[in-house]
């Protein structure tokens, strides 16, 4: 056969096809604890089956950390998939510090957003909460985000005053009539409680609802209006282009709001603040089971990444979370702070069912969903591409160590040691040990018992210490 015929037919043969990018969905819960769904605890009183369906469909990690154990920190790690320690957001912008100049994820750090969108033609939206800066520079559309609809600021009402439709816990300093402890409106659907000696924030203030870049009026639950929204992305998307879908709920964050459909469900829960909660997260797991339906409906669901996690731990005494067995609350370098519930699927390249233990990052789901995508360099990261752990193309741990430092707080994981310290009036407190193998409730502190291991692990922390830089607010 001559040549150019064999040149003929090698033009005529299809390529090989390559896999398709992956769409990514990442799903993040605001406050959850590690204990709350019952794929982590069947014997919960809040039941959330479509949580529970990533895991089934796909991996459970127990031993799944975030870098900060509050909200904006945490997401400012996830989203660029380094420490954020390594560019000064390391602490947690509320109320009007949301708007002052300066403050938000610096420009110079790509997200993933970013990445995914001006490297592999992926279409993007935030849907949700942001909380990475309240001003211009810092907002969502200037960040890699082709759609937004959400707030800027840490936190919002479900519903503004006068929560129609729906029952209402609030913090209060005072209550009225002189009483103490709770006072109850005629009508039971207000709740003030003064347990916590401070008014709920303002969070509303200067924080409108946005579509793109214009404010809007929003009349269904918060925790609807995103679900509503985010599968409306999906179809809009459908199979013709590749997406990446960034959902933030605020649902389980106060102020504790239950829409009385909800509530009506947990009626037999005696405390009505576990009531609110329970109905604030079962409207959450109906508003994930509403995306996955419409990743299903589009056809993509073989190739569409889901990633559920909390951006940090449950705060125990503010919305009745659970994070046992874990000690510690949201604010605390403690397990039940940062060790958070995380579930993944992706059917044909994850297993299903699967529980993972080794220690994982939220930092990971950065270069995980890059490799995914088809880019080959995932960047500066401190995470790393799960995949070939969760399929068994490589052994071992995908991390040697895990860090934290929230001013005087700090961290260290290596294996089953935590090494830790508290802070105690602004100054660092003694460090801490832990074997998390044995007392994953960080009950025993093995610190006197076990001087050389403090030293080696103080020594590794110091050292990947001296790699970051100091706040920038």
């Amino acid at each position: 056969m001559k040549p150019t015929v064999l040149l003929f037919l090698a033009l005529a043969l299809p390529l090989a096809a390559a896999d398709p990018p992956a769409n990514v969905v990442l799903v993040i819960a605001d406050d959850l604890g590690y204990g709350e769904t019952s794929a982590q605890d069947p014997a919960t009183d809040v039941p959330t089956p479509h949580l529970d369906s990533i895991a089934k469909n796909g991996v459970r990690f127990t031993n799944a950390y975030v870098t900060a154990p509050f909200c904006a920190a945490s997401r400012a790690g996830m989203i660029t998939g380094r420490y954020q320690t390594r560019f000064g957001f390391e602490f947690n912008p509320i109320g009007p510090r949301n708007e002052e100049p300066g403050i938000g994820l610096p420009a110079s750090e790509k997200t993933l957003a970013d990445r995914l969108r001006d490297e592999a033609g992926y279409t993007t939206a935030l849907i949700g909460k942001w909380h990475l800066g309240g001003t211009a520079p810092f907002h969502p559309l200037r960040r890699g985000y082709d759609e937004f609809y959400g707030f800027l600021h840490e936190g919002r009402y479900y519903r503004p005053a006068p929560y129609e439709g729906m029952t209402t816990w609030l913090r209060r300093k005072t209550l009225p009539g002189g009483a103490t402890g709770r006072w109850t409106s005629a009508d039971g659907r207000l709740i003030y409680s003064d347990h916590l000696g401070r008014n709920e924030p303002d969070y509303d203030a200067d924080n409108p609802l946005f579509r793109n870049g214009q404010p809007v009026e929003e009349s269904a639950n918060l925790t609807d209006a995103f679900s509503r929204e985010a599968a409306a992305f999906i179809s809009r998307c459908g199979s013709e282009r590749p997406f990446f879908l960034h959902l933030a709920y605020n649902a389980v964050h106060s102020p504790l709001q239950a829409d009385e459909t909800y509530l009506a469900r947990f009626a037999h829960l005696g405390d009505i603040q576990r009531r609110i909660f329970a109905g604030m997260l079962a409207q959450l797991d109906e508003g994930v089971g509403t995306v996955l339906a419409a990743i299903e409906k589009a056809g993509v669901r073989e190739r569409t990444l889901v990633v559920f996690l909390s951006d940090n731990g449950g705060p125990v005494r503010e919305l009745t979370s659970r994070n046992g067995p874990l000690r510690g609350e949201k604010g605390s370098l403690l397990e039940g702070g940062i060790h958070v519930p995380c579930f993944a699927s992706l059917p044909g390249k994850m297993p299903a069912g699967r529980v993972y233990d080794e220690p994982v990052s939220s930092l990971d789901w950065f270069p995980t969903a890059l490799a995914l995508a088809g880019i080959a360099e995932p960047g500066p990261t401190d995470g790393v591409d799960l995949m070939p752990y969760l399929t068994g193309k490589k052994a071992g741990t995908p991390h040697e160590q895990l860090y934290w430092r929230v001013g005087p707080q700090a961290a260290l994981r290596k294996g089953d040691w935590k090494l830790v310290r508290a802070g105690q009036k602004g100054q660092p407190g003694p460090w801490q040990l832990y074997d998390l193998a044995e007392d994953p409730g960080e009950s025993q502190d093995l610190a006197g018992e076990k001087p050389g291991i403090v030293e080696e692990l103080v020594r590794e922390w110091e050292a990947l210490d001296a790699r970051m830089v100091p706040p920038l607010f």
